[in-house]
């Protein structure tokens, strides 16, 4: 059995803001909204989805009160097609004032913005490099870096790690270890 990330059920106290910043800055559509559980009108669920073959790949739930920290959830991720995409949303997040600690991380095998939502949850939006990296790895990196200064220094700073090289190699190492088992 193989199992693929799917969606994410997210509770929050703000509905409203939520929908707003995950659709105005991440670019998510409402799919479907409704009532939820035996409180009837109380609770509502809404589905948010930026492609066409899944109905939501997000949903909140208006179940949060107080001011208590957010879920178990560390973080959510969304990978993107290029490093330009996570350029976009570096600039998107920039000077806003519901999210906070912005932070362009590198892994070595992705170029990665962390943040946290206007209810303090996490987010990485990525998009992957040509390598493979042992993890855990983390170190910032310039997001102004034009894409060939930024592959040279992403390799200065993991091509000395003993897992370091080209990201389908370790795809074929990964596809032979599961077709044998």
């Amino acid at each position: 059995m193989q199992l693929r990330w799917a969606h994410i059920v997210i509770y929050v106290r703000d509905t409203k803001k939520m929908v707003d910043f995950y659709t105005d800055v991440l670019g998510f559509e409402v799919t479907d909204r409704g009532p939820i559980g035996p409180e009837g009108r109380e609770r509502e669920i809404v589905f948010l989805s930026q492609v066409d073959t899944d109905h939501h790949q997000v949903a909140f739930i208006n179940a949060r009160k107080g001011e208590e920290p957010p879920n178990s959830v560390d973080h959510i991720a969304f990978r993107t097609a290029d490093i330009n995409d996570v350029r976009e949303m570096i600039s998107k997040l920039s000077g806003r004032k519901d999210v906070s600690g912005i932070s362009p991380i590198t892994h070595g095998n992705a170029w990665s913005v962390y943040f946290r939502d206007p209810e303090n949850n996490g987010v990485e939006v990525f998009t992957d490099t040509p390598w493979h990296v042992a993890q855990p790895q983390g170190q910032a990196w310039d997001p102004a870096l034009d894409d060939e200064a930024l592959i040279k220094a992403t390799k200065a700073q993991f091509g000395a790690e003993p897992e370091f090289g080209p990201i389908e190699a370790f795809y074929e190492r990964r596809a032979a270890e599961l077709k044998n088992r």
